[in-house]
């Protein structure tokens, strides 16, 4: 799973990984009881502190699901829905489950060096795999593309639990510090409390924004934007690159820290 840094990090154990504001993080392994998770940075891994990041939420990523559940699941929807789920006979790794209609297909997918593939093309995260099955056919003999599910929450097997927590949320401007413990003390400190903000202080441009009008602000995808005004439904201002402007709210994921 994809995050992104909301704080620079520079690493002081030997199986820590720096980082610095911005960058796109990819998650390995998440544990309830542990503030730090298992990720991957240019390609090396090691651990990240939890509240320094941002975890891109997705309505497809359906947790610990069973092959079973996913098949009641997905047997009713329209032919390409589908959601990603932890693998049962491989623990750490993912399937994915797709509605074909009539019946439902499971693919697993296959990761070893930092890459992840189903069939012969080999991307850097799920989330680049994912993108790439939308628009050309995961199967073979027909054309399945993959789509939305129809709701978040049909999908998630606890609605209560957001399979994507968010990060340590503080009123304070200054950077959260980090548990900078050995490996055994990290796994058994607890998650600190995060309270709710109303409104997010950052944003996470999902994609490119290079509108010609000069009052809006432009943007490149991955960019991080302060936000100075998110009162409106569509129009939001921020702060990117040193400029400031106007742009569509759903350009982008809004971040809390």
């Amino acid at each position: 799973m994809e995050a992104v840094a909301l704080f620079s990090f520079s690493a002081s154990e030997a199986d820590e990984i720096s980082f610095q504001k911005g960058d796109v993080i990819k998650v390995t392994e998440m544990e309830e009881d542990s503030c730090w998770f298992t990720a991957e940075v240019q390609g090396k891994r090691g651990y990240v502190p939890e509240n320094y990041i941002s975890l891109l939420p997705h309505p497809w990523f359906a947790g610990d699901v069973s092959r079973a559940e996913a098949e009641q699941r997905l047997c009713r929807l329209d032919t390409g829905v589908f959601l990603v789920r932890e693998s049962e006979s491989a623990p750490g790794e993912f399937s994915l489950s797709v509605s074909y209609g009539d019946r439902v297909e499971h693919f697993r997918v296959l990761e070893g060096g930092g890459q992840y593939c189903i069939w012969d093309k080999s991307f850097c995260s799920l989330n680049r795999l994912v993108d790439f099955y939308r628009v050309h056919s995961i199967a073979v003999e027909k054309v399945v593309c993959l789509r939305d599910p129809p709701s978040p929450l049909h999908l998630q097997s606890d609605p209560g639990r957001n399979p994507y927590p968010s990060p340590y949320k503080s009123s304070s401007e200054e950077v959260p510090s980090a548990h900078l413990h050995s490996r055994l003390e990290r796994e058994a400190t607890p998650r600190p409390f995060k309270p709710l903000l109303e409104k997010p202080r950052l944003a996470h441009a999902l994609c490119d924004y290079t509108p010609r009008q000069t009052a809006h602000l432009h943007f490149w995808r991955g960019d991080i934007i302060d936000l100075l005004d998110c009162s409106s439904s569509l129009t939001w201002q921020g702060r990117c690159r040193g400029r400031v402007g106007i742009f569509p709210a759903e350009y982008v994921q809004p971040l809390y820290r």
